[in-house]
């Protein structure tokens, strides 16, 4: 960490720059002469990079950002405050802490926050961005596993990162860093509570296979995608599992949460008045049939995902008016859909959204909605649906 770069001089130049081009930039080279042009660009794209993911950070004094790697790494602010709900306690070592986004959240409610991080330079930012933003968290650079070592704390927190060489193969939690599930009773015996933050990408199945004394697995989105996986372990565990979802939106956070056992889907031979859309916390749960029991509702097929009523309710995701239902058929296609505007789905349907949109010139936009989708009785349909 070079402290030049926390000169006025130095963060005024900064700040004046966040809209030019890096590649431009870089070819200037840097103004200052303690201060490299790569120093430089690392500030200014850290900074860029952190004004909607951690506001907090952006429209703070004297930040001092990582490489642009580490940035990507770490907890959004909004699901920062989402963890930071789910502890209690006075005592709480984040073992894997990073640049520090999820210790200063867990700092709000928490009397004592450890940030434990081996590399030793990141460390350093993070205390260095802790007293900045006025946070009382203490920072070691020990290997978090080995810190906690004769210490207890009301909640460990631990953010496992995949093995580099196993980039786009499909992963197990002894596939990570720090194995969590090899050092598991270690880490049960020193906290009431362990909470794992896991990448969406982590199957679900497979992590209740490599996982004991699993309470709760929060599921969070925002704006419909999926960004975390949250496992919660107690050692006081009993045998149901939670399921919660969470759809972080601007003005409000739909949640849906039920208890981890099969329950039978209701399947219906075609749509009926209404037709409701999982958000994207919810597919991911796959959580289909607990949906059909506690709403009442039923499936449009076993592999489609859609739900449909004749009685409109509260949904957490997306509800439609099903104003007509069309087969996939060249006639009725070209009859009713071509060339006009849509919005288009596609939901167990065997062509690409963009094939459909060539063949039969669908514009994007509008207010109408279709869903190309397979039934139940292997009929493949379009679904002409209206926003509620």
């Amino acid at each position: 960490m070079n402290d030049k770069v926390l000169n006025k001089e130095v963060q005024d130049f900064i700040n004046e720059n966040l809209s030019v081009d890096i590649i431009e930039l870089s070819f200037k080279g840097s103004p200052f002469k303690q201060v490299s042009t790569k120093e430089l660009i690392q500030q200014i794209d850290g900074k860029k990079n952190a004004k909607k993911k951690l506001p907090t950070w952006f429209h703070s004094k004297n930040i001092y950002y990582p490489p642009k790697v580490n940035l990507e790494q770490t907890s959004s602010e909004i699901t920062a405050k989402y963890k930071a709900d789910l502890v209690n306690g006075d005592s709480i070592a984040d073992i894997t802490g990073g640049f520090g986004v999820d210790s200063y959240y867990f700092s709000k409610k928490i009397n004592k926050v450890v940030h434990f991080e081996m590399n030793k330079e990141l460390s350093f930012i993070a205390m260095h961005n802790f007293f900045q933003l006025n946070a009382s968290i203490v920072c070691s650079s020990d290997n978090g596993i080995d810190g906690i070592h004769n210490q207890n704390f009301d909640t460990i927190f631990v953010d496992p990162s995949r093995r580099n060489e196993l980039k786009g193969k499909v992963f197990y939690l002894k596939d990570c860093l720090p194995n969590v599930a090899e050092h598991l009773e270690y880490l049960m015996n020193r906290c009431q509570l362990l909470m794992i933050k896991t990448s969406p990408m982590l199957d679900i199945s497979i992590g209740l296979k490599e996982l004991k004394h699993v309470s709760e697995i929060h599921i969070v989105a925002i704006e419909n995608e999926v960004k975390e996986l949250l496992w919660l372990l107690k050692k006081s565990q009993t045998e149901n599992i939670e399921i919660k979802t969470a759809n972080l939106k601007k003005t409000e956070i739909e949640k849906y949460q039920t208890i981890l056992i099969p329950k039978k889907e209701t399947y219906v031979d075609a749509p009926e008045k209404y037709l409701y859309e999982p958000n994207a916390a919810i597919m991911k749960s796959a959580m289909f049939g607990a949906l059909c029991v506690d709403f009442n509702l039923k499936k449009l097929s076993k592999s489609s995902h859609l739900f449909t009523s004749n009685k409109l309710i509260e949904f957490p995701g997306r509800r439609f008016l099903v104003k007509n239902m069309v087969p996939y058929s060249k006639p009725s296609v070209k009859k009713e859909f071509r060339n006009t505007q849509a919005n288009i789905s596609i939901r167990n349907f065997p062509e690409p959204v963009s094939s459909i949109k060539k063949k039969w010139n669908i514009k994007d936009g509008g207010d109408n909605y279709l869903f190309f989708t397979t039934l139940q009785n292997k009929s493949k349909v379009i679904l002409d649906c209206k926003k509620i």
